[in-house]
């Protein structure tokens, strides 16, 4: 049986019409959505297989960890660039575009930020940090992360915003200050907020799409630099993707001028069967339907996975399998073989010209 007959056969019949003009698109010769993953140095230039996937499968390249926080600031007075450096430069050689994760954000803080003990002290130290960070990749990193996180995990009204040392002393308006700061530094980067859990058809989620198309309009609405919103997609794979919910929520935030990223796509799989092929299957109609519901209202104009091989993934971390068998919620396996995961990224990024 050939691979493409499989994925069919496991997506099922409503995969037919999804793939349809797909394959009109893709043999019209459409220029496809470029498609990167989020990475680390130590798999890219410790593995020579983990390097060859990256560039046999990624126009667009991000970084899991090197350019946040924790990374970059071992204490308050010094940066470390090396392992981002290295990130940056791989990416110029081999003529990939990599985006910038991230400027502003409640985890991974080096311990000396538990010391901000103002509101004068944190609006310094973020301004300086994204002035600095900003202003070393200006021209290269063409599209940045400025805000993740910004949400509250079950938002309310009156308690939209998540907690952090930025949170704590400049309330809300730190994600003014930092797209605001971020723009004045490269005038000519994307500036992003990017989040997550807003595809899922439950309460959370529908609470979660309202609280963040409210932060957006407050944000155009008094004139702050904004140009993109990051949909992260960790898509829980035994939680139903609500498709009209997804498309409304895609067709506002188009409607208020603003691009759409899937910034950090994988499928969280500790649900799902233990059979290989049903799970991989299951695994990619996930993925289908939440990439299907953006696409019904708009292009998104990169999609990211969060890791392209099972042999690194950060799920199962917090997500490991009740019978032990190891998770596999990403597009290649941990040979690096693609997976049905792969075949509906291609197919959708390949169906707008």
């Amino acid at each position: 049986m050939q691979r493409r007959d499989f994925v069919l056969g496991a997506l099922g019949a409503s995969a037919l019409s999804y793939l349809a003009p797909t394959l009109a698109a893709m043999a019209a010769g459409g220029e496809p959505i470029p498609y990167g993953t989020c990475i680390r140095t130590d798999p890219l230039f410790g593995d020579p297989a983990y390097q060859k996937a990256v560039l046999d499968y990624c126009q667009v390249v991000g970084s899991e960890g090197n350019l946040k926080w924790g990374d970059l600031r071992p204490d308050r007075h010094t940066f470390n660039f090396e392992q981002a450096d290295q990130l940056m430069a791989f990416a110029e050689e081999h003529g990939l575009e990599m985006r910038g994760h991230t400027l502003a954000w409640y985890g991974a803080m080096p311990d000396w930020t538990n010391e901000i003990a103002s509101a004068d002290e944190a609006r310094l130290e973020l301004t300086s940090h994204i002035r600095s960070v900003v202003g070393r990749y200006k021209g290269r990193i063409k599209s940045w992360d400025v805000v993740n996180e910004p949400l509250a995990d079950h938002p309310k009204p009156g308690d939209l915003i998540r907690e952090s040392v930025w949170q704590k002393y400049l309330g809300a308006d730190y994600i003014e200050l930092a797209l605001r700061t971020a723009a004045e530094t490269d005038p000519e980067a994307q500036l992003v907020i990017n989040d997550y859990d807003i595809e899922q058809a439950t309460d959370r989620g529908r609470a979660r799409r309202k609280a963040l198309l409210d932060l957006l309009r407050d944000l155009l609405d008094r004139g702050v630099p904004l140009h993109a919103v990051g949909i992260q997609g960790h898509l829980h794979g035994a939680v139903p993707i609500d498709s009209s919910g997804l498309t409304s929520f895609v067709a506002e935030v188009k409607a208020m001028g603003l691009a759409i990223l899937v910034t950090e796509l994988d499928v969280i799989d500790n649900e799902l069967p233990a059979d290989i092929a049903e799970r991989d299957a299951a695994v990619a109609e996930c993925a289908r339907q939440f990439l299907a519901a953006i696409g019904a209202a708009a292009r998104p104009e990169r999609v990211l996975t969060w890791g392209i091989t099972d042999q690194h993934t950060w799920v199962p971390i917090w997500f490991s399998r009740g019978d032990g068998l190891p998770n596999r919620p990403l597009p290649l396996d941990a040979d690096f073989k693609p997976k049905p995961l792969m075949d509906v990224i291609q197919e959708f990024t390949h169906s707008f010209s």
